[in-house]
């Protein structure tokens, strides 16, 4: 049990430890509990680390299913559904908002950035560099 465990606590979610997924997580999780005016975004993000930690077995945007926790290529795949979402002006702003969460949560996962995604400031610009869209192809 102590040997699974060990094993289990350094594995790799893309290029993050998965503690330090579970604790971003665990940390969203708890502000999201309170009213926020950026529900969707923080659902898309709270969905992405999910599936990104194994826990649902569908993919937040595409439903693609992966057993366990999917490798860099399902991730990657689903940041570029995630893009294709976001410049598709006609998607109605909950679902651009939804797909923005489920894509900065994946980029900062795979090493694409370091910034942990948390929900955007309250009343608030986004900050510096935050919703970037990477194009993966």
């Amino acid at each position: 049990m102590a040997e699974y465990f060990a094993h289990h606590h350094h594995q790799l979610i893309g290029a993050r430890p998965r503690s330090h997924v579970e604790q971003a997580y665990e940390s969203l999780q708890q502000r999201a509990a309170k009213p926020e005016p950026h529900r969707q975004f923080t659902l898309g993000v709270l969905a992405a680390y999910q599936w990104a930690m194994g826990r649902v077995a569908g993919a937040p945007l595409t439903g693609a299913r992966c057993v366990g926790v999917p490798d860099l290529e399902q991730l990657t795949s689903e940041i570029d559904t995630a893009v294709v979402q976001l410049e598709d002006t006609t998607q109605h702003s909950a679902t651009r908002d939804f797909a923005q969460g489920v894509h900065d949560a994946l980029v900062w996962v795979c090493g694409l950035s370091e910034d942990e995604v948390l929900t955007p400031p309250v009343g608030g610009a986004w900050p510096v560099g935050f919703g970037h869209r990477p194009r993966f192809r």
